[in-house]
């Protein structure tokens, strides 16, 4: 809800308004649909935003991509978002109303389809709730919740009212990820036995975020929202009462993809982590995680971590690796190849079905790749008595691609499948009740680093009523 504003940023004046105004235009541009979808048409999607703020700009401008969506209201309890998101909307030809109270939004629109939900994690509960029980299908962004009950209240709102959720764990929906599970891993069975994951999202060490003092909220006005002050509004993330840190906020994404790739919820989980550089802060700046994931095909190891100190390591990425192959695997195109282990089947075939694509040379073409050498024995003089010892020869493992790319903002196909679920009854990628598997999966991380040992779970912790 709150916008990354650096402290030296000035209130939204006109020129910043036609400045922004002006570099939006190539968004226009790119996105011929947004003034198409006038209301009363059939295919028409009416919706309002719950949160302004940099997640719910960022979801504005994939939907304003995406053909007969119309924005009718708008709301946020500081006024810089509100005014920002309002302004915006105008800009594409999309009438939305601005409102401070979310309750008084859904009583005054009358004729909202959807509602989009972009608060902090402590109110998407609250929120998404309201907004079911108003009539109104939901896509939520992620963490479903900061809580297991927020999160199970969601799941029974949604049985309730017979209303679509949708949580945002966009990968879900990205076709290159879809590809990579449905094709590679599933049918076609590249990787093998998988037998481990890692993952890791990691970022440069930040300063908070900050506030204009003619744009501060009254302590009055958050405490009525829940903030204890300015500072905990602006920098939310970092604080028990609102959000899971770190690993909720970057390592929900990935850990979301290790439970839909294997297709299975982890037994056990150890981790550890602390507050160990921002000393400001209450959430844990650090974190790593160990999941043991029981498959049809036997055990699967899973870590995971994230830095906050730290950009360096090679970006942020999922690795599945298996007996015959590995896939790594990123929103980034460029963190994503798969690797041929020597014992594998030919890859050729996948080739010519046009699933996977040879190795580049770097030069626009494809690599001569010559056949893939199989593990060997060669002999060699043995260090006593003249004998002999066997020495395994191992092939030098070349990186080959995904031929399926995203040509769209990351966000706009997992709003697309929602709008679509809206229209045409198409199954949600990431309905409530996978989400909140999710959800317990990614909270058990710091439960897991409080508690200092390993937890276990039980198959029905991930149900909510047995289901």
């Amino acid at each position: 809800m709150s916008e990354n504003l650096p402290a030296s940023s000035n209130p939204l004046s006109r020129r910043d308004f036609l400045s922004t105004g002006a570099k939006l235009g190539a968004v226009l541009a790119a996105a011929p649909y947004v003034a198409r979808g006038a209301a009363g048409s059939s295919d028409t999607v009416n919706v309002a935003l719950i949160g302004c703020g940099e997640q719910g700009r960022i979801l504005t401008n994939a939907a304003l991509k995406i053909p007969n969506i119309r924005f009718k209201a708008v709301v946020d309890i500081w006024g810089y978002n509100r005014t920002y998101a309002e302004r915006l909307l105008k800009k594409f030809g999309h009438e939305a109303v601005p409102f401070e109270d979310y309750k008084e939004m859904l009583k005054t629109v009358t004729d909202l389809d959807a509602v989009i939900v972009a608060t902090p994690d402590f109110m998407h509960a609250e929120h998404t709730n309201a907004a079911l029980r108003a009539g109104k299908h939901v896509y939520c962004e992620k963490l479903m919740s900061n809580t297991v009950a927020g999160a199970r209240s969601m799941v029974e709102t949604a049985r309730e009212t017979k209303k679509l959720l949708q949580i945002g764990h966009q990968r879900r929906s990205n076709p290159r990820y879809l590809h990579a599970r449905d094709r590679l891993v599933r049918d076609s069975r590249l990787l093998g036995r998988i037998t481990n994951i890692s993952g890791q999202w990691h970022r440069a060490v930040t300063d908070d975020f900050g506030y204009v003092a003619s744009q501060k909220i009254s302590d009055e006005k958050l405490a009525q929202y829940g903030f204890a002050n300015m500072h905990e509004f602006r920098n939310w993330r970092w604080f028990k009462r609102y959000a899971g840190g770190p690993i909720s906020d970057l390592g929900a994404h990935q850990i979301d993809i290790y439970n839909w790739m294997l297709g299975a919820n982890p037994r056990s989980i150890i981790a550890s982590g602390g507050v160990d550089y921002y000393k400001t802060h209450e959430w844990y700046d650090n974190a790593v995680v160990v999941y043991e994931y029981p498959t049809k095909d036997g055990l699967v190891r899973a870590s995971y971590q994230v830095l906050t100190t730290t950009s360096a390591g090679g970006g942020y990425h999922e690795y599945f690796m298996g007996d015959e192959g590995a896939m790594k695997i990123s929103e980034n195109p460029k963190f994503t190849k798969i690797y041929r282990e020597a014992r594998a089947p030919e890859w050729d075939p996948l080739v010519a079905k046009g699933l996977i694509a040879k190795p580049d040379s770097g030069e626009g073409a494809p690599a001569a790749v010559k056949p893939w050498e199989k593990p060997g024995v060669k002999k060699l003089g043995g260090p006593s008595k003249g004998g002999t010892v066997d020495v395994r020869e191992t092939a030098q493992l070349s990186a080959w691609d995904i031929p399926v790319t995203l040509d769209k903002a990351i966000h706009q196909p997992h709003l697309e499948n929602f709008f679509d679920a809206i229209r045409k009854g198409t199954p949600l990628n990431c309905p409530a009740d996978q989400a909140f598997a999710s959800a317990v999966t990614v909270l058990a991380v710091n439960e897991a680093i409080a508690a200092k040992k390993l937890l276990t779970f039980k198959p029905e912790d991930f149900l909510v009523g047995g289901v």
